[in-house]
């Protein structure tokens, strides 16, 4: 693995964690997130949905077993939600490609009869079969072209990957997000964006677009364009910018939920992470994954301002409690729509639901 260059070298001190009473004023936070209890779940599982996969040479049933861990955008005045799903075919319990749905309101969804983005036969293949393509991360390029990270996975290890669109119908695939580290064990990035009205646009800061990633826990990124990208490295190991905190709601791992957004006072990363109840939250059921919000510095993005003291989402719905993985909020899409904040989330790897905050 390379080290880190000099370039980065300011980013090379350990974040701090705020304390208890550093955590009163929460006006830096967007909250509160109301749970649309009259819909939700919006998005489940259908069985009459069906596309011939190229890979297998056959025609599956590509959404019949779960849909879940959207992302968002607010595109021609509609929130598009790319959505993973999986079908029910395969040694690994189903294949995952991303289905595309449409809203007017950003609460009834119309969904496209096939998925927009799935394992091909193409350079991927090695990568993305059969596990398939997880857990999408939108946000867009100065020129209004969609920057997509997911996760490749062949059935024994994840890989972050790149792709962009101009439509979000049709896409190009970039390859590995770290190609100079192709046997890395990463997932889940969000990119560092600017809001633009409804827009959330990849920034530049010191000259360098910033991911956050990983899971378990939160590691760094740059990149100058936004397809090739470098871990930053403290040494001989990631550098982590923070972690799970014994104790709390996220004791066991931390994970990036949405984009991050570059707010007046910071960078905001809505976070997603689980309990162990043996060193955690002993009000929480083990397993339990829950939502909390941070605070980075604009200046250095592994700066550990503010950080919540406790979870804003949990899992208290039956839909939410029960399902492939029990005790799920896992949030992944957020958009600003109709002057509100509307946010995407996988409940138990099964369905998806939508909270709202003005």
């Amino acid at each position: 693995m390379k080290h880190l260059t000099p370039l980065f070298a300011l980013l090379l001190f350990a974040a701090c964690t705020p304390n208890s009473n550093q955590e009163e004023n929460t006006s830096w936070q967007l909250r509160p997130f109301v749970k649309v209890d009259s819909l939700n779940p919006v998005l489940e599982a259908l069985a009459n949905t069906t596309f011939y996969c190229p890979v297998r040479k056959d025609t599956v049933r590509w959404e019949e077993k779960d849909v879940f861990n959207p992302s968002a955008v607010v595109r021609d005045g509609k929130v598009y939600l790319l959505y993973r799903a999986e079908d029910t075919v395969g040694k690994h319990a189903g294949t995952s490609r991303l289905g595309l749905a449409v809203s007017e309101d950003g609460l009834h969804f119309t969904r496209m009869a096939e998925p927009v983005f799935y394992p091909d036969e193409d350079s991927m293949k090695m990568y993305e079969w059969e596990g398939g393509v997880e857990d999408p991360r939108l946000v867009e390029d100065e020129k209004g072209r969609y920057i997509l990270t997911y996760t490749a996975y062949d059935g024994n290890l994840a890989r972050l990957c790149v792709a962009s669109s101009p439509d979000l119908i049709h896409w190009t695939k970039h390859g590995l997000a770290f190609k100079d580290h192709p046997e890395l064990w990463s997932k889940s990035g969000a990119i560092i964006t600017a809001r633009q009205q409804d827009q959330f646009v990849a920034t530049k800061i010191n000259n360098h677009y910033y991911m956050y990633w990983g899971d378990t826990d939160i590691f760094l990124a740059t990149s100058d364009n936004l397809v090739d990208w470098t871990p930053v490295f403290d040494g001989d190991e990631l550098l982590k910018v923070f972690s799970p905190r014994p104790g709390k709601f996220d004791s066991d791992l931390v994970e990036p939920g949405p984009h991050a957004m570059l707010q007046e006072d910071g960078i905001l990363l809505i976070y997603n992470s689980r309990n162990k109840l043996e060193k955690g939250d002993q009000q929480l059921p083990d397993g339990n994954y829950a939502a909390g919000q941070i605070l980075l510095n604009k200046e250095n993005p592994a700066e550990v301002l503010k950080r919540s003291e406790n979870y804003f989402i949990t899992p208290d719905k039956d839909y939410e409690i029960t399902g492939q993985v029990n005790n799920v909020c896992f949030v992944e899409g957020l958009v600003h729509f109709k002057n509100r904040w509307f946010l995407y989330y996988g409940t138990a790897d099964s369905k998806i639901a939508v909270a709202v905050a003005e």
